[in-house]
């Protein structure tokens, strides 16, 4: 059955042949965050697909994954294009190296997630906390609930882990 919802005045659809996703997202409804291990090659894949993008083999098996990383890049959006973001900014968006398979398939790889930094409770971040925020912050995965069946997986800075100093951030203009 598909899920449909709303987030931030933006219709969301996941439709009925869209397997992959819908699991995907079933499993962040329920506040887990899964991700497709390969029944062949043994290696976990972000986005969920049809196919182990290492192998090519179609057979996978949804793994309990823990949510936790470290920002590899980020985009800091200070001109919203959805008006329901518009008084958000500026918010940024995670690129997130996975601790769990880092480092793997070569010394260069790692699963890497994408979100929005939030607040603990899913809700975007203020502008005092996305200035935290660089390159090296250790971060954990929240969900913010859009509807039954239907959460996003976001992140939220770490406060249990050990933090950089100072974590490397694009100069500002």
């Amino acid at each position: 059955m598909a899920i449909q919802g709303n987030y931030m005045g933006m219709s969301l659809t996941i439709d009925d042949l869209d397997k992959e996703n819908l699991t995907y997202f079933r499993h962040c409804a329920d506040h887990a965050f899964h991700l497709q291990k390969c029944d062949d090659c043994s290696l976990l894949r972000y986005p969920p697909t049809t196919g182990c993008p290492w192998c090519a083999s179609p057979n996978a098996t949804w793994t309990a994954v823990e949510g936790k990383g470290e920002v590899h890049s980020y985009e800091e959006v200070h001109q919203a294009i959805q008006p329901a973001f518009k008084g958000h900014t500026p918010y940024i968006v995670l690129v997130v190296d996975l601790d769990t398979q880092k480092g793997q398939p070569s010394t260069d790889e790692a699963l890497r997630v994408v979100g929005n930094l939030t607040t603990p409770d899913g809700v975007l971040a203020s502008p005092e906390l996305v200035r935290q925020v660089g390159i090296g912050t250790r971060v954990r995965m929240v969900f913010a609930d859009v509807t039954d069946g239907l959460s996003l997986p976001q992140w939220t800075i770490d406060t249990g882990a050990t933090q950089p100093v100072k974590p490397w951030r694009y100069p500002l203009e």
